[in-house]
């Protein structure tokens, strides 16, 4: 395993401000980096070969890492890594994310545990029932999807039919009725045909993800993907990516009328002219007038919604 730095910064939607191996910016919100490099070697990626395998820090060091931003006054953690699906696999200690999860539960001061995207396998039935009773834990789940056909996956390489993705989607609005899930989707992967992208739509529109982050693929030397016949054209992976982005807009406006009425707690984290914003547990950003103060979690009853947020008082 190699050697691991001080890998904590503070996130932020803005920017941040580099101290060597720190990152640090004036938010409320810590990011903690667990694992580096992925096993998983997708046909479209190039991160295994740039990055290398799976490597995971030792538990007592991330522990004590957290602990420390505790007692700074950060309120929430992010949990996040190249693969952070495969923390502890290399460790030998049968000692995995969900062990590492719990523990962080039990930490004095952290309010909330936020995770990173996610390899949807990481999330069986074992898994969600531990998860589902950690009270830190954000019910918001960033699962890493790429395509909803299944001839797609396979020649991506992804590890999962969209069968089995459906499932997870399932478990986990099972055990948390507030879950907010969003998604990566690559459009334009080589060989894709109209079917295989209407395959891709109409998954998508079943599930109906908060949010879907859309990407038209682009080819990386090196990777198997690159080298596929068939590649698509600029012009139809602007399409389907707007009709992606389309669906993903709707989803969003959806969901946020639904809140309209009820009462959420947010955690405040920066001014915005003569608001003051911040986002809920599961991951929506709230703006209210008023004298909420940063870096402080309080109830908001919600009265409107705008493109991408919700307003509050």
């Amino acid at each position: 395993m190699g050697t691991w730095q001080n890998s904590v910064h503070t996130q932020s939607d803005d920017k941040y401000f580099e101290f060597g191996d720190v990152t640090y910016t004036d938010k409320t919100r810590a990011v903690i980096k667990v694992q580096d490099g992925c096993n998983q070697f997708c046909s479209y990626c190039i991160i295994p070969y740039a990055r290398g395998r799976i490597r995971s820090r030792d538990r007592e060091n991330v522990l004590k890492e957290i602990d420390g931003l505790a007692k700074k006054g950060y309120k929430e953690v992010v949990i996040t890594g190249i693969h952070v699906a495969s923390y502890g696999k290399d460790l030998n200690n049968n000692y995995f994310l969900i062990d590492l999860l719990e523990d962080i539960n039990k930490i004095n001061g952290i309010e909330r545990i936020r995770l990173g995207s996610l390899e949807p396998t990481l999330i069986t039935d074992e898994f969600t029932e531990r998860i589902s009773k950690l009270s830190k834990i954000c019910h918001h789940f960033h699962l890493s999807l790429q395509s909803g056909c299944d001839k797609t996956l396979k020649e991506m390489n992804r590890k999962y039919t969209t069968k089995e993705f459906e499932n997870v989607t399932n478990r986990l609005r099972r055990v948390f009725n507030d879950v907010i899930l969003t998604t990566d989707i690559i459009v334009g992967f080589p060989g894709e045909s109209e079917e295989d992208f209407k395959s891709t739509y109409d998954f998508l529109k079943k599930i109906k993800f908060y949010k879907m982050h859309v990407f038209k693929y682009s080819p990386r030397k090196g990777t198997v993907a690159a080298k596929m016949k068939n590649q698509i054209s600029p012009e139809i992976k602007d399409s389907r990516s707007k009709a992606l982005i389309e669906l993903s807009d709707l989803n969003e406006k959806d969901y946020l009328n639904e809140y309209i009425g009820k009462t959420v707690e947010v955690l405040f984290e920066e001014k915005e002219g003569d608001l003051i914003k911040g986002h809920t547990q599961n991951y929506i950003l709230v703006k209210k007038c008023g004298n909420a103060k940063i870096n402080n979690i309080e109830k908001v009853e919600i009265n409107g919604a705008g493109n991408d947020y919700l307003m509050g008082i």
